[in-house]
Protein backbone atom coordinates (compact mmCIF):
# COMPACT_ATOMS: atom_id res chain seq x y z
CA UNK A 1 0.00 0.00 0.00
CA UNK A 2 1.22 3.49 -0.79
CA UNK A 3 2.39 5.22 2.37
CA UNK A 4 3.37 8.79 3.21
CA UNK A 5 5.10 9.09 6.56
CA UNK A 6 4.63 12.14 8.76
CA UNK A 7 6.21 12.65 12.14
CA UNK A 8 6.44 9.06 13.28
CA UNK A 9 7.31 10.07 16.81
CA UNK A 10 4.41 12.51 16.86
CA UNK A 11 1.92 9.87 15.79
CA UNK A 12 2.78 7.84 18.86
CA UNK A 13 1.43 10.62 21.06
CA UNK A 14 -1.57 11.78 19.03
CA UNK A 15 -3.94 11.42 21.95
CA UNK A 16 -1.89 13.56 24.31
CA UNK A 17 -1.48 17.29 24.78
CA UNK A 18 -3.37 20.25 23.40
CA UNK A 19 -3.13 23.09 20.93
CA UNK A 20 -1.22 26.19 21.78
CA UNK A 21 -2.16 29.80 21.36
CA UNK A 22 -2.32 30.63 17.64
CA UNK A 23 -3.22 34.32 17.41
CA UNK A 24 0.09 35.79 18.48
CA UNK A 25 2.53 37.49 16.13
CA UNK A 26 5.75 35.52 15.96
CA UNK A 27 9.03 37.39 15.65
CA UNK A 28 11.39 34.67 14.56
CA UNK A 29 14.28 33.91 16.87
CA UNK A 30 12.25 34.87 19.93
CA UNK A 31 9.15 32.72 19.99
CA UNK A 32 9.02 29.43 18.12
CA UNK A 33 12.51 28.99 16.70
CA UNK A 34 14.76 26.11 17.71
CA UNK A 35 18.41 26.61 18.50
CA UNK A 36 20.72 25.25 15.78
CA UNK A 37 21.36 21.61 16.49
CA UNK A 38 18.67 21.47 19.20
CA UNK A 39 16.03 19.20 17.68
CA UNK A 40 13.08 18.99 20.04
CA UNK A 41 10.09 16.70 20.21
CA UNK A 42 6.57 17.85 20.88
CA UNK A 43 3.13 16.58 21.83
CA UNK A 44 0.44 16.60 19.16
CA UNK A 45 -3.20 17.36 19.80
CA UNK A 46 -6.06 15.16 18.65
CA UNK A 47 -8.05 16.51 15.71
CA UNK A 48 -10.95 15.77 13.47
CA UNK A 49 -8.61 14.60 10.70
CA UNK A 50 -6.44 12.20 12.68
CA UNK A 51 -4.61 10.03 10.14
CA UNK A 52 -4.63 6.25 10.09
CA UNK A 53 -1.54 5.12 11.96
CA UNK A 54 0.50 2.35 10.34
CA UNK A 55 2.57 -0.29 12.05
CA UNK A 56 5.64 1.77 11.14
CA UNK A 57 4.51 4.70 13.25
CA UNK A 58 3.47 6.99 10.40
CA UNK A 59 0.12 7.35 8.67
CA UNK A 60 -1.20 5.68 5.59
CA UNK A 61 -3.15 7.04 2.67
CA UNK A 62 -5.58 5.05 0.63
CA UNK A 63 -4.05 3.16 -2.25
CA UNK A 64 -4.47 5.30 -5.32
CA UNK A 65 -5.24 4.31 -8.88
CA UNK A 66 -4.27 7.08 -11.28
CA UNK A 67 -5.74 7.61 -14.74
CA UNK A 68 -3.82 5.92 -17.57
CA UNK A 69 -0.79 7.91 -18.68
CA UNK A 70 -0.58 9.92 -15.46
CA UNK A 71 1.71 9.99 -12.41
CA UNK A 72 2.28 12.16 -9.38
CA UNK A 73 5.01 14.74 -9.94
CA UNK A 74 8.12 14.34 -7.83
CA UNK A 75 8.20 18.14 -7.44
CA UNK A 76 4.60 18.90 -6.45
CA UNK A 77 2.80 15.55 -6.06
CA UNK A 78 0.23 16.86 -8.54
CA UNK A 79 -1.06 14.50 -11.20
CA UNK A 80 0.71 15.15 -14.52
CA UNK A 81 1.47 13.38 -17.77
CA UNK A 82 3.53 10.23 -17.50
CA UNK A 83 5.46 11.00 -20.69
CA UNK A 84 7.64 13.52 -18.82
CA UNK A 85 8.17 11.32 -15.75
CA UNK A 86 11.90 10.93 -16.39
CA UNK A 87 12.41 14.41 -17.82
CA UNK A 88 14.80 16.43 -15.69
CA UNK A 89 13.77 19.98 -14.77
CA UNK A 90 15.39 23.25 -15.70
CA UNK A 91 16.32 25.93 -13.17
CA UNK A 92 15.85 29.44 -14.53
CA UNK A 93 17.51 32.50 -13.01
CA UNK A 94 14.97 35.34 -13.07
CA UNK A 95 15.75 38.99 -12.41
CA UNK A 96 13.77 40.29 -9.45
CA UNK A 97 14.58 43.99 -9.73
CA UNK A 98 11.46 46.13 -10.04
CA UNK A 99 12.52 47.18 -13.56
CA UNK A 100 12.29 43.54 -14.64
CA UNK A 101 8.61 43.27 -13.70
CA UNK A 102 6.21 42.03 -14.76
CA UNK A 103 7.62 38.53 -15.00
CA UNK A 104 6.60 36.06 -17.69
CA UNK A 105 6.12 32.34 -17.09
CA UNK A 106 7.07 32.26 -13.40
CA UNK A 107 3.71 30.75 -12.46
CA UNK A 108 4.63 27.68 -14.52
CA UNK A 109 7.40 26.87 -12.02
CA UNK A 110 6.92 23.97 -9.61
CA UNK A 111 9.36 25.33 -7.03
CA UNK A 112 10.61 28.90 -6.68
CA UNK A 113 13.69 29.87 -4.67
CA UNK A 114 14.17 33.46 -3.57
CA UNK A 115 17.63 34.27 -2.26
CA UNK A 116 19.74 37.35 -1.71
CA UNK A 117 21.66 38.11 -4.89
CA UNK A 118 24.07 40.64 -3.42
CA UNK A 119 24.71 42.39 -0.13
CA UNK A 120 24.58 45.63 -2.13
CA UNK A 121 21.42 47.43 -3.25
CA UNK A 122 19.59 46.71 0.02
CA UNK A 123 20.09 42.96 -0.51
CA UNK A 124 18.04 42.66 -3.66
CA UNK A 125 16.91 39.10 -4.30
CA UNK A 126 16.83 36.91 -7.40
CA UNK A 127 14.51 34.02 -8.20
CA UNK A 128 15.50 30.54 -9.30
CA UNK A 129 12.51 28.75 -10.83
CA UNK A 130 12.47 24.95 -11.04
CA UNK A 131 10.31 23.87 -14.01
CA UNK A 132 9.45 20.26 -14.82
CA UNK A 133 7.34 20.70 -17.96
CA UNK A 134 9.66 23.04 -19.85
CA UNK A 135 8.66 21.91 -23.34
CA UNK A 136 5.58 24.11 -22.99
CA UNK A 137 7.51 27.34 -22.30
CA UNK A 138 6.45 30.26 -24.51
CA UNK A 139 8.30 33.05 -22.69
CA UNK A 140 10.07 32.80 -19.33
CA UNK A 141 12.01 35.46 -17.48
CA UNK A 142 13.58 37.86 -17.79
CA UNK A 143 16.79 35.86 -17.45
CA UNK A 144 19.80 37.17 -15.53
CA UNK A 145 23.09 35.97 -14.08
CA UNK A 146 23.63 33.27 -11.49
CA UNK A 147 25.67 32.78 -8.32
CA UNK A 148 27.63 29.83 -6.84
CA UNK A 149 24.80 28.92 -4.47
CA UNK A 150 22.42 28.29 -7.36
CA UNK A 151 24.58 25.52 -8.82
CA UNK A 152 24.40 23.60 -5.55
CA UNK A 153 20.65 24.09 -5.25
CA UNK A 154 19.87 23.27 -8.89
CA UNK A 155 21.86 20.05 -8.49
CA UNK A 156 19.33 18.84 -5.92
CA UNK A 157 16.88 18.40 -8.80
CA UNK A 158 19.43 17.36 -11.45
CA UNK A 159 18.22 20.53 -13.19
CA UNK A 160 19.83 22.26 -16.16
CA UNK A 161 20.68 25.75 -14.89
CA UNK A 162 19.67 28.50 -17.34
CA UNK A 163 21.20 31.94 -16.79
CA UNK A 164 23.13 34.73 -18.44
CA UNK A 165 26.65 34.72 -17.09
CA UNK A 166 27.72 35.59 -13.58
CA UNK A 167 30.81 36.65 -11.63
CA UNK A 168 33.97 34.60 -12.16
CA UNK A 169 33.28 32.80 -8.89
CA UNK A 170 30.87 30.57 -10.78
CA UNK A 171 33.59 29.14 -13.03
CA UNK A 172 34.56 26.41 -10.58
CA UNK A 173 30.91 25.34 -10.33
CA UNK A 174 30.39 25.29 -14.08
CA UNK A 175 33.29 22.81 -14.23
CA UNK A 176 31.67 20.41 -11.75
CA UNK A 177 30.69 17.01 -13.13
CA UNK A 178 27.16 17.38 -11.77
CA UNK A 179 26.59 20.70 -13.56
CA UNK A 180 24.76 21.20 -16.84
CA UNK A 181 24.10 24.83 -17.66
CA UNK A 182 23.13 27.14 -20.51
CA UNK A 183 24.43 30.69 -20.31
CA UNK A 184 23.12 33.56 -22.42
CA UNK A 185 21.96 33.48 -26.01
CA UNK A 186 18.26 33.22 -25.17
CA UNK A 187 15.60 35.14 -27.09
CA UNK A 188 15.60 38.92 -26.95
CA UNK A 189 12.17 40.56 -26.85
CA UNK A 190 11.54 44.21 -27.69
CA UNK A 191 9.83 45.44 -24.52
CA UNK A 192 11.11 49.01 -24.33
CA UNK A 193 13.50 48.23 -21.48
CA UNK A 194 17.28 48.27 -21.18
CA UNK A 195 19.00 45.28 -22.78
CA UNK A 196 19.59 43.44 -19.51
CA UNK A 197 15.82 43.18 -19.00
CA UNK A 198 14.94 41.79 -22.45
CA UNK A 199 16.16 38.17 -22.37
CA UNK A 200 13.64 35.32 -22.10
CA UNK A 201 13.64 31.56 -22.54
CA UNK A 202 11.47 30.08 -25.27
CA UNK A 203 11.22 26.37 -26.00
CA UNK A 204 10.83 26.89 -29.73
CA UNK A 205 13.05 29.13 -31.81
CA UNK A 206 12.14 32.83 -31.78
CA UNK A 207 12.59 35.63 -34.31
CA UNK A 208 12.27 39.17 -33.00
CA UNK A 209 9.79 40.92 -35.35
CA UNK A 210 11.44 44.31 -34.77
CA UNK A 211 15.08 43.37 -35.24
CA UNK A 212 14.69 40.30 -37.44
CA UNK A 213 17.23 38.45 -35.29
CA UNK A 214 16.55 34.75 -34.66
CA UNK A 215 17.36 32.69 -31.57
CA UNK A 216 17.48 28.96 -30.97
CA UNK A 217 14.90 27.61 -28.57
CA UNK A 218 15.59 25.77 -25.34
CA UNK A 219 15.02 22.34 -26.87
CA UNK A 220 17.65 22.84 -29.56
CA UNK A 221 20.06 24.43 -27.08
CA UNK A 222 19.87 21.43 -24.74
CA UNK A 223 20.39 18.94 -27.56
CA UNK A 224 23.23 20.94 -29.10
CA UNK A 225 25.01 21.06 -25.74
CA UNK A 226 24.85 17.27 -25.58
CA UNK A 227 22.81 17.25 -22.38
CA UNK A 228 20.40 14.43 -21.73
CA UNK A 229 16.79 15.49 -21.32
CA UNK A 230 16.24 12.72 -18.80
CA UNK A 231 17.59 12.32 -15.29
CA UNK A 232 21.23 11.26 -15.40
CA UNK A 233 23.67 9.59 -12.99
CA UNK A 234 23.81 12.70 -10.81
CA UNK A 235 20.10 12.66 -10.00
CA UNK A 236 19.96 12.32 -6.18
CA UNK A 237 16.40 10.98 -6.15
CA UNK A 238 13.05 12.44 -5.17
CA UNK A 239 13.49 15.50 -3.00
CA UNK A 240 10.34 15.59 -0.87
CA UNK A 241 7.76 13.40 0.77
CA UNK A 242 4.17 14.49 0.15
CA UNK A 243 0.68 13.86 1.38
CA UNK A 244 -2.57 14.24 -0.51
CA UNK A 245 -4.27 14.85 2.82
CA UNK A 246 -5.12 18.46 3.69
CA UNK A 247 -2.64 19.04 6.48
CA UNK A 248 -3.63 20.66 9.76
CA UNK A 249 -0.39 21.48 11.54
CA UNK A 250 -2.12 22.20 14.85
CA UNK A 251 -3.48 18.66 14.88
CA UNK A 252 -0.18 17.12 13.85
CA UNK A 253 2.20 19.23 15.90
CA UNK A 254 0.10 20.67 18.74
CA UNK A 255 1.66 23.57 20.59
CA UNK A 256 4.52 23.79 18.08
CA UNK A 257 2.14 25.10 15.39
CA UNK A 258 1.45 28.83 15.21
CA UNK A 259 -0.78 30.98 13.07
CA UNK A 260 1.03 32.03 9.88
CA UNK A 261 -1.17 34.24 7.74
CA UNK A 262 1.49 36.75 6.78
CA UNK A 263 5.26 36.47 6.41
CA UNK A 264 7.52 39.52 6.24
CA UNK A 265 10.94 38.61 4.90
CA UNK A 266 14.01 40.74 5.74
CA UNK A 267 14.78 41.65 2.12
CA UNK A 268 14.61 45.45 2.32
CA UNK A 269 14.92 46.18 -1.39
CA UNK A 270 12.08 43.94 -2.55
CA UNK A 271 10.00 44.01 0.61
CA UNK A 272 9.07 40.37 -0.05
CA UNK A 273 6.01 39.04 1.76
CA UNK A 274 3.72 36.01 1.68
CA UNK A 275 0.00 36.46 2.36
CA UNK A 276 -2.23 33.50 3.12
CA UNK A 277 -5.43 33.33 1.09
CA UNK A 278 -7.95 31.19 3.02
CA UNK A 279 -10.16 30.78 -0.06
CA UNK A 280 -7.45 29.10 -2.14
CA UNK A 281 -5.48 27.81 0.88
CA UNK A 282 -2.29 29.10 -0.69
CA UNK A 283 0.33 31.74 0.08
CA UNK A 284 0.37 34.65 -2.36
CA UNK A 285 3.72 36.28 -3.06
CA UNK A 286 4.01 40.05 -2.70
CA UNK A 287 6.92 42.38 -3.38
CA UNK A 288 7.35 46.10 -3.98
CA UNK A 289 4.09 46.60 -2.04
CA UNK A 290 1.92 44.70 -4.50
CA UNK A 291 0.95 41.16 -5.44
CA UNK A 292 3.42 39.46 -7.77
CA UNK A 293 1.75 38.58 -11.05
CA UNK A 294 2.64 36.58 -14.13
CA UNK A 295 1.95 38.68 -17.22
CA UNK A 296 1.85 35.57 -19.39
CA UNK A 297 -1.08 34.17 -17.45
CA UNK A 298 -3.56 37.02 -17.31
CA UNK A 299 -1.84 38.75 -14.40
CA UNK A 300 -2.42 35.70 -12.22
CA UNK A 301 -1.00 36.17 -8.71
CA UNK A 302 1.92 33.86 -7.93
CA UNK A 303 0.94 31.51 -5.11
CA UNK A 304 2.24 28.47 -3.26
CA UNK A 305 0.82 25.63 -1.18
CA UNK A 306 4.06 25.19 0.76
CA UNK A 307 6.57 27.66 2.16
CA UNK A 308 10.01 26.67 3.48
CA UNK A 309 12.17 29.28 5.20
CA UNK A 310 15.80 28.39 5.93
CA UNK A 311 18.16 30.26 8.21
CA UNK A 312 21.58 30.26 6.53
CA UNK A 313 24.92 32.00 6.95
CA UNK A 314 26.85 33.37 3.99
CA UNK A 315 30.32 34.50 2.97
CA UNK A 316 30.75 37.79 1.13
CA UNK A 317 33.30 37.30 -1.62
CA UNK A 318 34.28 40.86 -2.49
CA UNK A 319 33.47 44.54 -2.13
CA UNK A 320 30.83 44.29 -4.87
CA UNK A 321 28.63 42.26 -2.56
CA UNK A 322 28.94 38.93 -4.38
CA UNK A 323 28.40 36.08 -1.97
CA UNK A 324 27.94 32.37 -1.48
CA UNK A 325 25.53 30.89 1.02
CA UNK A 326 27.00 28.30 3.36
CA UNK A 327 24.48 25.65 2.33
CA UNK A 328 26.78 22.75 3.17
CA UNK A 329 26.17 22.00 6.85
CA UNK A 330 26.13 18.76 8.81
CA UNK A 331 24.81 20.30 12.03
CA UNK A 332 21.08 21.12 11.75
CA UNK A 333 20.12 24.72 11.14
CA UNK A 334 16.75 26.29 11.89
CA UNK A 335 13.85 26.88 9.57
CA UNK A 336 10.07 27.00 9.27
CA UNK A 337 7.51 25.12 7.27
CA UNK A 338 4.20 26.80 6.43
CA UNK A 339 1.05 25.38 4.92
CA UNK A 340 -2.67 26.07 5.30
CA UNK A 341 -2.15 29.20 7.38
CA UNK A 342 0.11 27.69 10.05
CA UNK A 343 3.84 27.34 10.70
CA UNK A 344 6.02 24.84 12.53
CA UNK A 345 9.77 24.89 13.22
CA UNK A 346 11.98 22.58 11.19
CA UNK A 347 15.68 21.94 10.77
CA UNK A 348 17.79 21.32 7.68
CA UNK A 349 21.18 19.93 6.66
CA UNK A 350 23.01 19.45 3.35
CA UNK A 351 26.26 17.49 3.23
CA UNK A 352 27.10 17.31 -0.49
CA UNK A 353 27.09 19.95 -3.22
CA UNK A 354 24.97 17.73 -5.45
CA UNK A 355 23.08 16.14 -2.55
CA UNK A 356 19.63 16.90 -1.22
CA UNK A 357 18.83 19.36 1.51
CA UNK A 358 17.40 17.19 4.26
CA UNK A 359 14.43 18.89 5.92
CA UNK A 360 13.25 17.51 9.26
CA UNK A 361 10.36 18.28 11.55
CA UNK A 362 10.89 19.01 15.24
CA UNK A 363 10.73 15.29 16.07
CA UNK A 364 13.62 14.63 13.69
CA UNK A 365 11.51 12.91 11.03
CA UNK A 366 11.46 13.82 7.30
CA UNK A 367 9.31 16.84 6.51
CA UNK A 368 6.12 16.02 4.63
CA UNK A 369 4.75 18.65 2.22
CA UNK A 370 1.21 19.31 1.10
CA UNK A 371 0.46 18.59 -2.54
CA UNK A 372 1.19 21.71 -4.57
CA UNK A 373 3.88 24.23 -5.44
CA UNK A 374 6.60 25.28 -3.02
CA UNK A 375 8.38 28.55 -2.25
CA UNK A 376 11.81 28.27 -0.59
CA UNK A 377 13.89 31.14 0.72
CA UNK A 378 17.29 31.36 2.41
CA UNK A 379 17.24 34.07 5.06
CA UNK A 380 20.68 35.37 6.08
CA UNK A 381 21.47 34.53 9.68
CA UNK A 382 22.41 38.14 10.43
CA UNK A 383 18.83 39.23 9.70
CA UNK A 384 16.98 36.14 10.96
CA UNK A 385 15.61 38.08 13.93
CA UNK A 386 13.92 40.48 11.50
CA UNK A 387 11.82 37.71 9.94
CA UNK A 388 8.21 38.04 11.08
CA UNK A 389 5.51 35.38 10.92
CA UNK A 390 2.11 36.55 12.10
Amino acid sequence: MKKRVIAAALAMVLMLGGCGEKDKEVVVGESIGLGNGDIQSTVAAPGDETPVVSDEGGYEEEEEVLPPGKYRSELTNEIIDDDIKNQRPIAVMVDNEVTALDHFGVNEADIVYEIMNSTMNDRVTRLMCIVKDWTEIKQFGSVRSTRPTNFMLAAEYNAILCHDGGPYYINNYIAKDYTNNLSGGFARFSNGKATEFTEYITYEGYTNPNTGKSYDGLGKRIDSAGYTREYNEYYPGEHFEFTTREQNLSNDYGVMAKKAEKVKLPFKHNGSELHYNPDTKTYEYYEYNRPHVDALHGNEVTSFKNVIIQKCSFAQLDSKGYLVYNVLVSTPWDGYYLTNGEAVPITWTKTKEDGLTDFRNAAGNPLVLSTGKTYITLVPDDSWDKLVIE
